[in-house]
């Protein structure tokens, strides 16, 4: 979508688009490293999603069988759907120039385990360069999420590739180019509404030519510091644009969910507070999200969705 045609979407009459009722989920591990704190972080919200990517530490798709098993069968038994499931396929642990099984391995692990939790989407980046020039570190990018796209299609899922680490990890042209290159319907985009300020470019103007692509959306808020550094603050609060996502989210009609990923002690890739998490500052978090779509005119819907909160 071009950005003449994203801001017609948003200045289309009310009668013309689709109410804004977006699921409201949480990353679990941002709460509390234990399922049992994460799925308590949510009742005191009312919400019923979460985002599963770790559980003890441990990413969804390192656990044991045994474990995972009961880890679904407790989130099922809380009348809670997982929405997401964060994967570690193409992020910053991973660079391009690595093994391939490795993410191929991990992509049917998922395939199996989405299944049972009864969600579709998978979170993924593209990769980090191991020190390749851009041109090549895009091709094999490129070449690699194509081969995941066929993959997750035969399987069912959908790659939610996020604005973060990666090739395409903050750029839109990169971005729409990973997309439309791979040409799946298993290959989509998440945005997460902090990311630019950490990364240093601006979210809601770059959301213009994406908002197509949008199955997925991370909500956090940060200001930049004077060494180039973020700190995170409430959804609202900080130098994200929050409200404008919001809103251009509203006018376009999404239908997915927003997860709440607040950073206060648990940012895993700079290696901060593992294993850790901030059932209050969570639910702060959540509070202040369900404040700001009261300011947009959303209806909020905290009932599970069906196929995960992909729409």
């Amino acid at each position: 979508m071009s950005p003449a045609s994203a801001e017609s979407a948003a200045d289309a009459p009310a009668h013309a688009r689709r109410p804004f009722r977006p699921a409201l989920a949480g990353i679990g591990d941002e709460a509390a490293p234990d399922l049992g704190g994460q799925l308590a972080a949510l009742a005191r919200l009312r919400w019923q999603l979460l985002e599963l990517r770790t559980v003890g530490g441990v990413p969804v798709a390192g656990m044991d069988d045994g474990a995972f098993a009961r880890t679904a069968e407790r989130i099922h038994a809380a009348g809670v759907g997982v929405v997401c499931v964060a994967s570690k396929i193409g992020d910053w642990s991973r660079p391009v120039t690595g093994d391939f099984a490795v993410d191929v391995r991990e992509l049917d692990v998922l395939a199996r385990r989405c299944a049972l939790l009864g969600t579709r989407l998978v979170r993924v980046m593209s990769y980090a360069s191991g020190g390749l020039p851009a041109s090549e570190w895009g091709a094999r990018a490129r070449t690699r999420l194509r081969e995941l796209a066929l993959r997750a299609e035969d399987a069912g899922l959908v790659l939610a590739h996020e604005n973060c680490t990666g090739w395409a990890g903050e750029d839109a042209e990169r971005m729409l180019d990973l997309v439309t290159g791979v040409d799946s319907p298993a290959l989509r985009l998440l945005l997460d509404t902090g990311n630019g300020v950490a990364h240093g470019y601006a979210v809601p103007p770059m959301l213009r030519s994406l908002i197509d692509l949008v199955v997925h959306v991370h909500v956090k808020d940060a200001v930049a510091g004077p060494d180039g550094t973020a700190e995170y603050v409430l959804p609202g609060a900080g130098q994200a644009g929050v409200v404008d996502v919001l809103q251009a989210l509203a006018g376009h009609g999404y239908d997915g969910a927003l997860s709440i990923e607040p950073h206060i002690s648990l940012r895993p890739h700079e290696g901060s507070g593992a294993g850790q998490g901030d059932g209050t500052g969570f639910e702060a978090h959540g509070r202040a999200l369900e404040r700001l779509l009261d300011q947009v005119g959303a209806e909020t819907d905290t009932a599970v969705p069906h196929e995960g909160g992909t729409g």
